[in-house]
């Protein structure tokens, strides 16, 4: 359950995630938008793509 790809993404994820609310807080509500509009793209497609690779790699 613990594969590394899917935890390396994850991660990332969270990781942008973080930088967004940073730059929220410092007052770079310009740059947090932007953050945010790539991430309403990347979190589907991370996470459909993390679910697919799942099911395809995991041994019933």
């Amino acid at each position: 359950m613990l594969d590394p790809t899917i935890l390396t993404i994850g991660g990332i994820v969270l990781g942008i995630a973080f930088i967004e609310q940073v730059l929220n807080r410092w007052g770079a509500m310009d740059l947090a938008g932007q953050f945010e509009k790539v991430m309403q793209f990347i979190l589907p497609v991370t996470f459909y793509g993390a679910l697919f690779y799942f099911f395809a790699t995991f041994m019933f």
